[in-house]
Order: C-alpha cells, then sequence, then structure tokens
C-alpha cells in the first residue's frame, strides 16, 4: 500500500523505504538522461514558513527534473497570515494542486494539512521532525556501504553518534529512520537536551524498538562509531537563548578528540548550514572523514524518490469532492 503522505520515515513500510533507497540511487544514475517523468501535467507547491537554501532548490529541482512544475509559496503572502485557517487553505489547495511540500514549525501544521485535504503532503521539516533529510542521509550511507538490491542491509548494525541537541528535529529523525535501517542510534549532549518523549510515542506506533540510548559522554558515546552526525546548536526560533546554548554545547563539539575515539572509517554528516568552530571544528569538516556535500548533493536524488512514489498515486480532486 503506497503512502497517501510522507510526515515521518514510518509513514513507509520497510519495503518501502528499501524501494526509495534503490529508486533515489537509480535516478542519481540516471540523472541528465532521458526518462520516466512520473511527474508530467502535475503542480506541486513548496509552502515555506521557515527560510531554506537545500530544501527550496532541491525540491524545485526535483519536481522540474520529473516533468512537474513547482510553485512557490510564501506564508507572509497567503491569506494564512492573515488568519485563514488551515483546514480551508489545505481543502482549497487541493482542488489546485498534485501535492504540497511544506517547511515549518508546529509538527501539527502539516498533520493537519494532510488529514484536511485530499493531496499527498511531504514534510520539508517541522520542529519535531526531518524525515526527507534523513532518508538522504540513509542513502548517503547505503551508497558508500552496499550495493545495488541491498542498500537498505548495508545500514543493519552500524552506528550513527548525534552530537548536540538530542531533542532537535534531526535528532528525533535519526531515532525513527535508525530503528527503521536497523541502525544503533546514541545521542549525546547536555542532560536537558535529551529527546522529547513523543519519539517512544512514535516508535511504539510503528511497531518499532527502542533502537537508541542517550549519553553525556562524548568520547564514550564515539566508541566504535561508524557515523558521527551533529547540527547547529541554535536552529531558527532559538536566538534568544543563543549564548547559553553554546556555553551548555561546547563539550560536545565533533574534533580530533571524539573522531579519535570511533571507527577508523568513521563518516561526519551534518544537515546544513554548518558553524564550523562551534558544533565541529574546522580540521573535522574540512577533513577527509568529512562527506556533507556528498550528503546535501543525495537531497535531491532521495527526494526525487519520495516525490515519484507519492505522484504515481496523486491526482486532481473533481468539483463535486
Amino acid at each position: 500500500m503506497k503512502p497517501t503522505s510522507f510526515l515521518q520515515i514510518p509513514d513507509l513500510s520497510t519495503d518501502q523505504l528499501s524501494d526509495l533507497l534503490e529508486a533515489a540511487a537509480a535516478l542519481k544514475a540516471a540523472r541528465g538522461k532521458e526518462g520516466d517523468q512520473p511527474l508530467r501535467g502535475q503542480t506541486w507547491a513548496l509552502l515555506f514558513h521557515k527560510s531554506s537554501t537545500r530544501t527550496r532548490v532541491s525540491f524545485e529541482v526535483g519536481i522540474n527534473e520529473l516533468g512537474g512544475h513547482a510553485m512557490i509559496l510564501d506564508q507572509n503572502r497567503m491569506q494564512t497570515g492573515r488568519g485563514e485557517s488551515i483546514a480551508d487553505t489545505a481543502k482549497v489547495l487541493s482542488r489546485y494542486l498534485h501535492g504540497l511540500i511544506i517547511r515549518t514549525y508546529e509538527h501539527s501544521i502539516v498533520e493537519e494539512f494532510a488529514r484536511e485535504g485530499s493531496v499527498p503532503v511531504i514534510n520539508a521539516l517541522t520542529d519535531a521532525l526531518h524525515p526527507c533529510q534523513v532518508v538522504s542521509d540513509l542513502f548517503t550511507l547505503a551508497e558508500r556501504w552496499g550495493k545495488p538490491g541491498e542498500l537498505l542491509s548495508s545500514l543493519k548494525g552500524r552506528k550513527i553518534v548525534f552530537y548536540g541537541d538530542c531533542g532537535s528535529n534531526m535528532a528525533h529523525s535519526w531515532i525513527l529512520g535508525g530503528a527503521m535501517a536497523g541502525m544503533e542510534v546514541v545521542l549525546c549532549g547536555p542532560g536537558e537536551h535529551r529527546p522529547h518523549p513523543q519519539v517512544d510515542e512514535w516508535l511504539q506506533r510503528a511497531g518499532l524498538g527502542r533502537h537508541y540510548r542517550f549519553t553525556t559522554d562524548p568520547l564514550e558515546a564515539a566508541a566504535e562509531g561508524d557515523v558521527l552526525y551533529t547540527d547547529v546548536w541554535v536552529s531558527m526560533g532559538d536566538d534568544e537563548e543563543r549564548d547559553q546554548r553554546l556555553r551548555r554545547m561546547q563539550p560536545y563539539q565533533i574534533n580530533t578528540s571524539v573522531v579519535e575515539c570511533a571507527r577508523p572509517e568513521v563518516l561526519f554528516l551534518h544537515c546544513l548550514p554548518a558553524h564550523p568552530g562551534e558544533e565541529v571544528s574546522e580540521r573535522i569538516y574540512r577533513g577527509p572523514h568529512s562527506i556533507v556535500f556528498d550528503q546535501a548533493e543525495n537531497r535531491l536524488h532521495a527526494q526525487k524518490a519520495i516525490l515519484a512514489l507519492l505522484g504515481k498515486s496523486a491526482t486532481l480532486p473533481n468539483s463535486a469532492s
């Protein structure tokens, strides 16, 4: 059964996640060649409540390369900015569009758009989750470790360590994505930045085991790590407590001392934008362990796979629906 929307990684079955990684690899290999265009004749809108570089460009390019038309919607120029309800907006947009991609704040916003509308909704980031990023991260790792037909299975048993704000959308998404992929997920940061209890509810609802643990010891966490991952310490909306966050997070910088505790072939990932000298040292960010720009490129290929999956069943409602 195809998912009708993609709000979090467990919206997919394990087989569908495997198929997505294989599709991303095929789309990457075929880029620039004539091929299927599953979004031909479709219009997908991107609704941004938060600023964006990689998300906007990768989705817009991806929609165009799959034969569709991308439309950018700015919250400040829509009636939702003047009080129109999400429910009414979702119903109206569903009469015009084939799909909607949303980057916003509260996770409830994407849930309401998906519930009240009748077209696929893709979560391009909320304060709670960033599933498209983790699908592309899984693909980035799988193309290094696996081979065609076995990409997802190549991730099983691998250890990823996330440093910093472990109650962030990236940490939460890695808990869910790691569980789906059979990876060991270790989260390391200050005690007051643990994962939100909601994540355990999502795991339970999806029938997934608790494949993660939290620690405050950065060197112990890195031991035998296959992947070290971090994100900015001050996310959008957290600027008022910037100085406090920087002080709390300083012991959790990914630097040479941390890398030396991990496996010799450890990989460094960052969802970008990065602040070298804060969450990661310049030496590690620019060094041989870093594959952050391969990771950024793969947003395009993984999101094209997501779009293709949802776009195959996307239809415009008739006026009587």
